[in-house]
């Protein structure tokens, strides 16, 4: 008798034990669907980017890529956060692709603040020491390619870059030169 009322705890362990994997399962199967759905819709949006490079990274928020796949902004936050995605262009977080947006002086369409700060790369690497670029040179560059951005933005972005003032830059540009 007592082996029987054993067998009936077992059954309900096993069958609690089933229940538990099935969610698990269905789980994991929800979560790597909603990943995928992100995803798909951050490489719809980001398409210009994956096939020409950084300088056509577009503008992007969380609540416009949940407004297409019709889910919450919340959600979205989480799918992105410590997932990254093997593009053409390398292995990004999925955050990358969620950039502000600064206004094209032309009133075309906007840039994202990651084409801009590649763009202030690019200009920076491309100084010798007779044309090392000011903030305000760099800002007048910016805005004949059609970029409105403010002066104090552009120093705020080298600083993020690790990239030092004109005056340090031209120091070493000469200190190499001797």
């Amino acid at each position: 008798v007592s082996a029987h009322k054993g067998g009936e705890k077992d059954k309900a362990y096993v069958t609690e034990c089933l229940q538990t994997a099935s969610w698990l399962t269905k789980g994991l199967d929800q979560r790597a669907r909603t990943i995928l759905k992100v995803a798909a819709e951050i490489v719809k949006k980001q398409d210009s980017f994956l096939v020409n490079g950084v300088r056509h990274l577009k503008p992007l928020t969380l609540r416009e890529v949940a407004d297409e796949i019709d889910m919450h902004e919340s959600s979205v936050s989480r799918v992105t956060s410590n997932k990254y995605m093997m593009t053409p262009r390398g292995l990004f977080e999925l955050k990358y692709f969620f950039t502000t947006a600064i206004a094209n002086s032309g009133g075309g369409e906007e840039h994202s603040a990651e084409s801009v700060r590649a763009q202030i790369r690019a200009l920076i690497d491309g100084e010798s020491s007779k044309t090392v670029l000011s903030d305000d040179a760099i800002v007048a560059a910016l805005k004949a390619s059609g970029v409105e951005i403010a002066r104090r933005t552009i120093a705020k972005y080298r600083d993020a870059m690790a990239i030092p003032s004109s005056v340090q830059r031209r120091r070493e540009l000469r200190a190499q030169q001797r």
